[in-house]
């Protein structure tokens, strides 16, 4: 249904698709709690970026962090406003765990905001069996951020 690969950021499409997500994060978060990684973050060796494409069009973007051995992180998950509702996301989703099982991962953990803005994604990882848990990987508990964890 879409094509996925690896992206190394250097495309207008996936940078303009990731500004419009760190402009979402700043907007539907308070200014201390945006934990989006930007562009710098995003080049980071331990992290992996996938960008989802249905023909020419990039409909969507997601990334994998890993943090030790055992732990990884879901990062930038995005949809192209022009694709919502066709399961971009999910489909991000199952590529992002999929790797962390074959990196050895046995925990996938993400943090994410409270509001209407966050509900539509909160709900795709707790169908995918993502439960809610504690701050981890430096993550301080707080009014705002929601923590969760899929065990792999």
């Amino acid at each position: 249904m879409f094509a996925l690969r690896v992206d190394d950021l250097n495309g207008e499409a996936v940078r303009a698709l990731l500004a419009f997500h760190l402009q979402g994060m700043h907007a539907n978060s308070p200014a201390c709690h945006v934990n989006a990684l930007d562009l710098t973050g995003l080049l980071q060796p331990n992290v992996t970026v996938w960008s989802a494409w249905d023909g020419a069009a990039l409909v969507g973007i997601g990334a994998l962090k890993l943090i030790d051995a055992d732990q990884a992180e879901v990062k930038s998950m995005r949809t192209h406003p022009d694709h919502l509702r066709r399961g971009v996301a999910a489909v991000l989703l199952e590529q992002i765990i999929d790797a962390a099982r074959a990196a050895g991962v046995k925990r996938l953990s993400l943090e994410t905001g409270r509001g209407d803005a966050f509900e539509p994604a909160l709900a795709m990882y707790r169908r995918r069996g993502f439960i809610d848990g504690g701050p981890f990987a430096g993550y301080e508990a707080n009014e705002f951020s929601q923590f969760l964890h899929l065990d792999l």
